[in-house]
C-alpha cells in the first residue's frame, strides 16, 4: 500500500515511516521541513494524492488554550484533502484516558481532534497510548526548583516509543477500526516513584519529593490515565528501558 505520514520525521512518525518501509510498504514522510504545512494547507493535497493510507502524527507547537486551534485546523484541513484524494484510511496517535482529565487544556484538545475524525467519512482508527517513557525527562524538569522535583503520586503506565510506534504501523496497515486501539506499558508506577527510579538510575544531584500539587498531573484524578480492559499490554518495562 502508499502511505503518506503526516508529522513523519518526528519520534514516532520517523520509526513509524520505517516499520511500514520495511514490511514493504510504499511510504512518504512529510513536515514543515517536507514543504507540507497543516495548517495552511501548502503542499498537503499533493502530499495525500494517491495514497492509501493517511497517518497523522502532527502536534500542536503548545500544550495550553491555543492547542485546540491547532488541531481545528489540522483535521479540517487535512480530511478535506483526504476526501478529495479518495484515501480510504486515517490513523492518528491519542491519548488513554484524555477525555477523564477535562482541566488539561491540551487533553480537550486532542478530545476534539478524535471527535473531528470520528464525525468524519473517512474510516479511521484512533491509537491511544499511555505516557511515553521519553518524556520522563521533561516531567522532572517542568517541576524542579534546585535541587528538588516535586511531584504527585499520580498512577503513571509508561510506555517505550518504539511500542507505540510498532503499535501504529501495525493498525496503519490493517483494516480501519473505526474505533481505538488502548496501548499501555506493563506496569504502573505512582509518578513520584516514577521520578525516583529515573534519578537513582541517572542521578543528577536532584531529590524527588512527593506533591500532589505540583505539575500538570496534578490534576489527574486517581487511575484514569493507565489502561483498562482490552488494551494491549507492551513488552519494554521502564527498568529495561532505563537501562
Amino acid at each position: 500500500m502508499k502511505f503518506a505520514v503526516m508529522g513523519g520525521t518526528g519520534r514516532i512518525g520517523s520509526q513509524v515511516v520505517k516499520k511500514l518501509k520495511a514490511a514493504g510498504h510504499e511510504v512518504v514522510p512529510h513536515s514543515l521541513s517536507t514543504g507540507v504545512d497543516i495548517i495552511t494547507g501548502q503542499g498537503l493535497q499533493e502530499a495525500v494524492a494517491g495514497v492509501d493510507v493517511v497517518v497523522n502524527l502532527t502536534n500542536s507547537p503548545t500544550f495550553d488554550d491555543t492547542s485546540p486551534a491547532f488541531f481545528q485546523t489540522s483535521m479540517d484541513n487535512l480530511l478535506v484533502a483526504c476526501r478529495k484524494a479518495g484515501v480510504g484510511h486515517v490513523v492518528i496517535l491519542s491519548i488513554v484516558g484524555l477525555e477523564q482529565v477535562p482541566d488539561l487544556d491540551y487533553y480537550r484538545a486532542k478530545v476534539l481532534q478524535e471527535n473531528i475524525l470520528k464525525t468524519g467519512s473517512i474510516p479511521y482508527s484512533i491509537v491511544r497510548a499511555t505516557q511515553f517513557m521519553e518524556f520522563m525527562d521533561s516531567v522532572l524538569a517542568m517541576t524542579t526548583d534546585g535541587d528538588t522535583v516535586r511531584l504527585p503520586s499520580t498512577p503513571i503506565q509508561p510506555i517505550a516509543a518504539q511500542d507505540v510506534s510498532d503499535a501504529v504501523a501495525e493498525v496503519a496497515a490493517g483494516t480501519p477500526l473505526n474505533g481505538v486501539l488502548n496501548v499501555a506499558g506493563p506496569d504502573v508506577f505512582p509518578l513520584d516513584e516514577l521520578g525516583r527510579m529515573t534519578l537513582n538510575a541517572r542521578p543528577d544531584g536532584r531529590t524527588v519529593v512527593t506533591d500532589d500539587t505540583a505539575g500538570m498531573f496534578a490534576v489527574v484524578r486517581g487511575d484514569v490515565l493507565t489502561a483498562k480492559g482490552d488494551a494491549r499490554i507492551a513488552p519494554t518495562h521502564y527498568t529495561d528501558w532505563l537501562s
